[in-house]
């Protein structure tokens, strides 16, 4: 089952998404709100794997919304304004519905999701399996074995990665944020929205550039901070 809320200032909107909503065996109803505000308290209080979130509401914007939020459900935003699409990829919503909804589009959408949970529990299946050193990667129908230390960085390309190691390169149906989730943290960090790097590799970092023996990877601006802080500050060497 995937448990989900309803984020909408329009009560008429969101009656129309409940009925669409009831018409999947395999959606199961946690909540719904007017307001962002309340949707926040909830979701830190409680298990939520999607969001059907209108954008244009008083207080927090949907987007904004997104933003605020530490562990993110996926989010399938549901608006009157297509203007806010590309910036909403940029925060890897699901998709994008815009109203009014056909039901045919509204059930693409959520079976989008679905594919993105069941990949996820199937891929953590075999993360549980891991030993320290290596991970399995499904590509091309089969699980290939990779180890830590042979990933130079992995891409995101929309809804896959490319795991780039020493030898070879592994395309697998997965984005970015599942991926780095499930990597040992002190060894992998996301440094842009499409890119994760090992961090052994380093040999230089730019302004917004991270360079390693033979490529160079791009440094976001939303990233560097944190990316600085947690991995260049606790080993720098000043006077």
């Amino acid at each position: 089952m995937i448990d989900y809320i309803i984020v909408d200032d329009e009560p008429l909107a969101r009656e129309g998404m409940q009925l669409n909503c009831d018409k999947i065996s395999y959606l199961n109803k946690v909540g719904e709100f007017p307001n962002a505000i309340q949707a926040t308290e909830f979701i830190s209080s409680h298990k939520v794997d999607l969001v059907f979130l209108d954008i244009e509401m008083p207080g927090l914007n949907g987007l904004d919304f997104i933003r605020t939020l530490r562990q993110n459900p996926h989010f399938i935003l549901c608006t009157a304004y297509p203007q806010y699409a590309l910036e909403s990829y940029e925060l890897e919503v699901i998709d994008y519905l815009v109203k009014p909804i056909k039901f045919d589009r509204f059930l693409k959408a959520v079976s989008k999701v679905k594919d993105y949970i069941e990949l996820a529990q199937a891929t953590q299946s075999k993360i549980d399996e891991y030993q320290e050193s290596f991970m399995y990667i499904k590509s091309n129908r089969q699980y290939v074995k990779v180890f830590y230390d042979d990933v130079i960085y992995i891409k995101g390309m929309k809804d896959y990665v490319v795991v780039h190691t020493k030898d070879s390169k592994y395309m697998t149906s997965m984005n970015v944020k599942t991926i780095l989730a499930q990597l040992p943290p002190e060894q992998f960090a996301r440094v842009s929205k499409s890119y994760i790097i090992q961090i052994k590799n380093i040999l230089s970092i730019g302004v917004d550039t991270i360079y390693t023996k033979d490529h160079e990877l791009p440094l976001g601006p939303s990233f560097k901070e944190a990316f600085i802080e947690r991995f260049v500050k606790t080993n720098l060497i000043s006077r």
